[in-house]
């Protein structure tokens, strides 16, 4: 067979893998659904340290918080009124702290607010929340120095992301916490392999020519 031939053919294969991993990304895509900062309610524990007890008071409190305020809003549909349900609670909520602080006898400070508040991205299911400011009840508890826990209070996912894992810092992962793979790195990776052997395979060509 021809070189002129080979090389056409070669290159018709590369551009047929380059369309198909194209393709596939676009349809991995549209299966996610993105939720923007404006139509979710988040949670954010910052633990006081790494120490076990400082990680026990914080999946303590973590527990409480949430199913109280899933409570709250469970039969709430709007944002606002959610948002409003739970900045009239937040005294309940610090009450839940005190208590929690009270029965692991604990002399530490902590805060309670609702604010806009910083996340990482975050994939639930086929839901993706973006990294950004969301409006947060956050909850620091001593130094806040601890690895951390974040869900989503409104609609209500805390529950699906305790039966996941542990939620962490970025960069900060736990042995708990599933690594969420980004897809467009794998893409990208897939693209170079397919370049860097098609490159292979025309120098072994032109290589086999000159000899």
């Amino acid at each position: 067979m021809k070189p002129n031939v080979i090389i056409y053919l070669l290159f018709s294969l590369f551009v047929l893998l380059i369309s198909w991993e194209s393709e596939n990304a676009v349809a991995v895509a549209s299966l996610h659904q993105e939720v923007s900062q404006e139509e979710a309610i988040r949670l954010r524990i910052l633990a006081n340290s790494d120490a076990i007890r400082d990680q026990a008071l914080k999946r303590d409190i973590r527990d409480r918080v949430n199913e109280a305020i899933t409570e709250m809003v469970f039969d709430i549909q709007d944002l606002d009124e959610a948002k409003t349900t739970i900045e009239d609670n937040l005294v309940m909520i610090e009450e839940i702290v005190e208590q929690e602080l009270a029965n692991m006898g604990l002399n530490q400070s902590y805060e309670v607010s609702f604010s806009e508040v910083q996340f990482p991205t975050k994939l639930y299911g086929n839901i993706v929340y973006p990294a950004g400011l969301y409006d947060a009840v956050l909850i620091t508890l001593g130094e806040g120095n601890g690895e951390n826990w974040w869900c989503v209070l409104f609609p209500p996912l805390c529950f699906l992301d305790m039966a996941n894992g542990e939620a962490t810092e970025t960069g900060k992962v736990s042995a708990e916490e599933p690594v969420e793979v980004d897809e467009s790195e794998e893409e990208v990776e897939v693209a170079f392999f397919v370049v860097e052997l098609f490159s292979s395979i025309m120098d072994r060509i032109f290589s086999s020519e000159k000899a």
